[in-house]
């Protein structure tokens, strides 16, 4: 399968897309514009219309379209207007340009979703490619030609994206007034009011069996087994997250102090907080979190309940 995706300047772009897990291959273009063939220097200055753009091959086995366009969404300031990073003309617009028509709800919904989390249109267009003509040869795999060169998207984002695992379009938040009535008043308190549960009297600080932890609320895998360590301090302690893109921060004022919170990608729950005091060998940080947040499913369980593909990660 197949999709172009236009995203300010392509060779950040490319190098992003590329590095995420099921892109097959990637090519730099030009795309819906008005002219035949056009160079990079008719592109940029005697506007012809077309958008910088990457044509992505990929397997929809291992990355589904919605997976593939939340992590693009990732990548782009999706508010701005013929405007990427440093680069303005309408040659750096966001755009989605798709082949096959069965790819138009996808997009619609993936649309619907990031406008829903705006909270206003998106100025990314979303339009069938009319045209569609390969960049010269200089610009393609441009970043790993030139290591050091000009890249709008920062390199923690393109090692984020690599890492990327958790498809979000795979679950669902649930709102307050249901959580209300499903989860305990602790699990309620602790994900939907940031409340604090008391250390060594909780549910897994001392657990340690193989599994996954998953975020309550939404069911999103979080935390694998293999990454829990004891800590110490009376609640769970994760060296990492299964994937990055899961878990979002943000800093932390309260209770007079400074430190970064953590809260779950498609639940939005309050998880705990990120500390860098963790065991050197494993990266340095310690996911202290909650265990009212977390549901466990032990590993022999993991297929069933639909979390087979992580299987892997669990050791």
């Amino acid at each position: 399968m197949e999709i172009y995706l236009a995203g300010g300047c392509f060779w950040g772009s490319e190098k992003y897309l590329a590095s995420i897990l099921g892109v097959l291959s990637t090519e730099v273009g030009y795309a819906n514009g008005n002219t035949e063939n056009p160079s990079y220097e008719d592109v940029c200055y005697k506007n012809t219309g077309h958008a910088e753009a990457v044509r992505v091959s990929y397997d929809p086995d291992v990355l589904p379209l919605s997976f593939l366009l939340s992590l693009y969404f990732d990548s782009v300031d999706p508010l701005a207007v013929n405007r990427q990073g440093g680069d303005t003309g309408s040659q750096y617009r966001t755009g989605i340009y798709y082949t096959h028509e069965q790819d138009v709800p996808v997009i619609e919904a993936a649309m619907k979703a990031l406008e829903k989390r705006l909270g206003r249109p998106s100025a990314i267009e979303v339009k069938p490619l009319e045209n569609y003509y390969p960049a010269e040869e200089y610009h393609q795999k441009y970043l790993d030609k030139n290591p050091n060169g000009y890249c709008h998207i920062g390199k923690g984002q393109i090692e984020k994206a690599a890492k990327a695992l958790v498809n979000p379009a795979d679950y669902e938040p649930r709102d307050k007034a249901a959580l209300k009535g499903e989860l305990s008043p602790l699990q309620f308190e602790v994900t939907q009011n940031s409340a604090t549960e008391p250390p060594f009297r909780n549910e897994f600080f001392d657990s340690f069996h193989s599994g996954i932890y998953v975020d309550i609320t939404s069911g999103e895998p979080l935390f694998v087994s293999a990454d829990k360590f004891d800590s110490g301090c009376g609640w769970p302690s994760f060296s990492k997250p299964l994937d990055p893109n899961t878990v979002l921060e943000k800093k932390d004022f309260s209770h007079s102090m400074v430190r970064t919170e953590v809260r779950s990608r498609v639940g939005g729950a309050h998880l705990g907080h990120v500390f860098s005091d963790g065991p050197q060998e494993t990266g340095g940080l310690r996911y202290c979190i909650n265990s009212a947040a977390l549901r466990f499913i032990p590993k022999e369980d993991m297929e069933k309940e639909g979390y087979g593909a992580f299987l892997h990660f669990v050791d």
